[in-house]
């Protein structure tokens, strides 16, 4: 598949030149460059902003797929570190995967292709952040390899990496925020890599006439379909901070013992090192350092995740949510009530803070 149009921009950053050439040395010969966007310009002219987290920032990339008929469109931020990702929909249009999504496709197929070459020797394990989908453990549970969990920061992945060095094998890890880690030589988050292997996943894809999306489709059969969604608040000023640290207190003195109807099973505080079990009445100590995170983790096996930013007054709640899916056939009945479970969600942490 050196055929398979890929198309690829660099929004106006540092990487126009590398990760073509990356593709290409793969194999990857049909890669069309958004010519608009290849220079390096800090001014970031075709954009409101330069982050393939925001749709808008990948206009430009899907226009040109649809002209070129890629299989796959990539996008990197402007150092090179992240990397956001679209593909043809159930719409049969372009849609763009999320961060969760990204990771949980990038973790099945290192650990699927390690477990088919016969090249698995016990003592590998991957990374996610404490934020990121609970899905990416679950495929590391299906194909037996370890998974560990991080603070928010590739620096703390790589901080794991230095330690299992020499005892245990690092095999990729990512978190929610669209960056991702693939093989232990970087220990960075790093869009060259990850470029390089989400087009071998699209040319993995191709080959059997599905799309990355029929692929998640299929882990979603396997392990649970999990949709999650970020809530973002901004407090303005010095009282804005305040009210953040006023919110998060009011979690921890005041923690709810249901929400929305379903029980909350289990709290981890990682400030205070605390993972209680709310079933047994029982808390055990985290192998976290002291962080302001919260997450409540619910019955019906949603999670809710509060932490407050470091730089700016500003909180931000992680919502998780799963459910079984058993067919195909059932993708838009269950995606539309992990949609509504997402909204009411909002709706209590809205008005909570």
């Amino acid at each position: 598949h050196s055929g398979m149009a890929i198309v690829y921009s660099p929004i106006h950053g540092t990487t126009g030149e590398i990760i073509p050439k990356a593709l290409k040395s793969y194999g990857f010969e049909n890669v069309h460059v958004v010519e608009e966007q290849r220079l390096p310009d800090g001014n970031f002219p075709t954009v409101v902003s330069p982050n393939p987290e925001e749709a808008a920032a990948m206009d430009m990339a899907i226009k040109l797929a649809e002209k070129v008929s890629a299989h796959i469109v990539l996008a990197s931020d402007p150092d090179g570190d992240r990397v956001g990702v679209a593909a043809i929909g159930k719409s049969g249009k372009y849609e763009l995967l999320n961060g969760n999504q990204t990771a949980a496709l990038l973790t099945w197929y290192l650990l699927r292709n390690l477990h088919d070459k016969g090249k698995k020797k016990g003592n590998e394990f991957i990374v996610k952040t404490i934020v990121t989908t609970d899905l990416v453990e679950k495929i590391a549970n299906f194909f037996n390899v370890k998974c560990y969990q991080t603070l928010t920061g590739f620096k703390y992945i790589a901080q794991l990496i230095r330690e299992k060095e020499g005892s245990e094998k690092f095999i990729g890890g990512g978190e929610e925020s669209y960056g991702y880690m693939v093989g232990d030589f970087v220990r960075d988050k790093d869009a060259v890599s990850a470029c390089v292997l989400l087009a071998e996943i699209g040319a993995w894809t191709k080959a059997r006439d599905l799309t990355l999306f029929d692929l998640l489709d299929q882990l979603y059969l396997r392990n649970g379909f999990y949709k999650e969604a970020l809530i973002s608040i901004t407090k303005k000023g010095k009282s804005g901070e305040e009210e953040i640290q006023a919110i998060m207190k009011k979690l921890r003195d005041n923690m709810p013992s249901e929400i929305l109807g379903k029980k909350v099973v289990r709290v981890i505080d990682v400030l205070t090192g605390a993972d209680k079990d709310l079933i047994s009445n029982t808390t055990s100590t985290l192998a976290l350092e002291p962080s302001n995170v919260l997450q409540f983790f619910l019955e019906d096996g949603s999670k809710i995740s509060a932490r407050p930013s470091g730089t700016e007054p500003k909180i931000k709640f992680y919502i998780s949510v799963n459910m079984p899916f058993h067919s195909q056939a059932d993708y838009h009945e269950v995606n539309g009530k992990l949609i509504e479970k997402i909204e009411n969600l909002k709706g209590f942490l809205e008005n909570f803070s």
